[in-house]
Parts: C-alpha cells; structure tokens; sequence
C-alpha cells in the first residue's frame, strides 16, 4: 500500500496557488481513478482505492504546511505503511516552471512541509515529487 500526500494549507486564500499543488495533484489523481476523497482522519481529508494493481491511500493534511508531518505520521502508523511507500508532492519554486522532479530520499530544503515530514518521521528516505507551476495555475497534467 502507498501513502500518497499532496501539501497545501487548507484555507480559501490558498485555492489555485503555487502552494496548493500538492492539493491539486492529489484532486486529479483521485478523479482519473475514480477514488472518492470523502473521508476524514487524523486531521486530513482522504480516500482509498487503487493505481493500477496498487492500493493506496491519497491524502490532503487540513493542518498548516508547517504541520503536516503531523497528520502524515499518524497515517504511517496506523496503516502499517513503510517509508519508502511514501510520497509527497509539493511545491517546489526551484523547479523549471511546468517540470516535475523525483527524488528518493534528500533533506528538506527551506520547504516547511517538507521539514515537518522529516521531523515526524525520524527520517528522509520516502519519495518526493516536486512540482512548479505559475502562481495563478488552474490545471494539473499529470
């Protein structure tokens, strides 16, 4: 089972910008596959379902960036999910704008998110996928 996580913050003020992606890619991949994000648990908005032959859990922490390893952590523990069966996605302003990247592993930058994650983990080895997109973005390829 995979622990995918978009980062965000949940108020209004914060819809359709850079620091939303993560929230963003979260609502495309749970509507191309069909997966109702309509649960809520450990101070996240979530659903269940599957990628391919894959179960997964996708997530949207409703804590402020800065927390997020908060909510992230307690569905690590709870679902019995390893680290390397994570994934964050988050924003990224160093990535060329409409790119994504992967990385495996890694420190947690200047990204608060990201800093909370590691905090509440104890460690760095999940996945990472960092997008960028203009301040204004309004849709998500993936």
């Amino acid at each position: 089972m995979f622990l995918i996580v978009g980062l965000g913050n949940p108020e209004d003020k914060y819809s359709n910008t850079r620091h939303n992606v993560g929230f963003d890619v979260i609502n495309e991949v749970a509507k191309k596959n069909e997966i109702d994000m309509n649960r809520q648990k450990f101070e996240a908005i979530y659903g269940q379902g599957t990628i391919g032959e894959e179960k997964v859990i996708l997530i949207k922490p409703q804590m402020y960036m800065n927390l997020s390893g908060i909510p992230v952590k307690k569905f690590k523990d709870f679902f019995k999910i390893d680290d390397d069966k994570i994934i964050i996605i988050h924003d990224d302003i160093d990535v060329e704008l409409g790119k994504i990247k992967v990385r495996k592993t890694g420190g947690a930058g200047t990204h608060n998110g990201m800093k909370s994650i590691v905090e509440n983990l104890g460690n760095r080895n999940f996945y990472r996928i960092k997008v960028r997109c203009s301040e204004n973005q309004k849709t998500i390829w993936i």
